[in-house]
């Protein structure tokens, strides 16, 4: 193994674990905001269900 890649491989003083966990953390927040986004999109856009038609009064019923 070369020196340099041995010097980034090495213990980096804790900041490369933290990016470990953030960046996952952060991956996962931007699709789930994506997702909501698209879910708010296609509410607005949706129009709501009509109500449905009253029975008809039929006669001798």
């Amino acid at each position: 193994m070369s020196t340099r890649l041995g010097v980034v491989l090495a213990h980096q003083g804790g900041w490369d674990e933290i990016l470990l966990i953030v960046g996952p953390m952060a991956i996962v927040v931007l699709l789930l905001r994506l997702a909501k986004r698209r879910v708010d999109r296609t509410s607005a856009t949706m129009t709501p269900p009509s109500d449905p038609p009253a029975p008809a009064d039929r006669p001798g019923h």
